[in-house]
């Protein structure tokens, strides 16, 4: 059985309970002093009328917001955010001079994972010196919407993983879960090569059957589950997100988890640091020290920051 036991909730039990947490909540601040804090999953918009990065014709949405990288290392020093990666977004498609111009801007506190598209002409040929020029991570893969699926068993999408481990960069998936047993022979076949998991692999309102295929990656000593777009208590019960969230622990371990949330055009300073207090609350279970591994330690060996 799965308790959902908030620090509040806990607060409440008795003062021994008291006790208890404030010793954890000290030990928590020890850790993270030791540990950077990581945010690996934030989007960067240079807004709809900016001549210089147009968004692309092909677009699945518009944002609205700008959230440039000045904000954001704005945000982050204000917060003590260490590090984060911006990770590419869909109104730009695999036009990536946006993410190169973030990644200059960030001068080492900013990594990025990019959006190519397997089958798509050229999508792919520029990778190389876009690594050689910026730090880049990832190459984030998209199995969101039915009718822009990756080519599932075909050649185009095999190349985008052998390219993506020939450059020691890591595979991201992006998915409803009904699409996620298209992705599972690749993880297979290319064992060395991390996969990094959106989202929570979005497991709420999906069906049980897609989401025992995602919780069926955990065998997979390549895979990382990355605890990123918590539903709002409200859209999800507290309970709900608590239970998901400890099957997710369980099943992964910190080693294998990372965090990301919290930036967007109106983030503050407060309410970044806010975003990783909630995080941390759903993770309460955890030692202080793998509580810092989630919120940086693993990100920080995973893609090399301060290296």
């Amino acid at each position: 059985m799965y308790h959902d036991l908030s620090r509040r909730q806990f607060l409440k039990t008795s003062a021994v309970g008291s006790c208890a947490l404030m010793a954890s909540l000290n030990l928590s601040v020890a850790a993270d002093a030791a540990t950077p804090r990581i945010d690996t999953h934030l989007h960067c918009f240079a807004g709809r009328d900016n001549a210089k990065f147009p968004y692309h014709a092909r677009a699945t949405y518009i944002p609205e917001e700008v959230a440039t990288p000045e904000h954001l290392l704005q945000c982050m020093t204000d917060a003590k955010v260490d590090y984060a990666i911006v990770v590419h977004p869909e109104p730009y498609q695999d036009d990536l001079r946006y993410l190169e111009h973030c990644l200059q801007v960030g001068k080492g506190k900013l990594k990025g994972t990019a959006l190519v598209f397997a089958d798509r002409d050229g999508s792919l040929k520029q990778l190389p010196d876009l690594c050689r020029r910026v730090p880049i991570v990832a190459v984030r893969v998209h199995a969101y919407l039915a009718d822009r699926l990756p080519p599932f068993g075909k050649p185009e999408l095999q190349k985008l993983w052998k390219m993506a481990t020939d450059l020691n960069l890591a595979v991201q998936l992006h998915f409803q879960p009904q699409f996620a047993a298209g992705f599972e022979p690749y993880i297979k076949e290319f064992p060395k090569t991390t996969v990094i998991i959106d989202h929570l692999g979005r497991p709420f309102g999906a069906t049980p059957e897609a989401n025992a295929t995602v919780m069926g990656w955990s065998k997979y000593d390549n895979t990382v589950m990355k605890l990123s777009s918590i539903p709002e208590v409200g859209m999800q019960t507290q309970q709900e997100i608590a239970v998901v969230i400890r099957k997710l622990t369980d099943a992964w371990g910190a080693e294998r988890m990372i965090y990301g949330g919290g930036f967007n055009g109106a983030a503050t300073g407060r309410t970044y640091a806010a975003a990783f207090e909630t995080a941390r609350s759903y993770i309460a279970h955890l030692s202080a020290d793998d509580q810092a591994k989630l919120l940086g330690g693993t990100a920080q060996k995973l893609f090399r920051f301060g290296s």
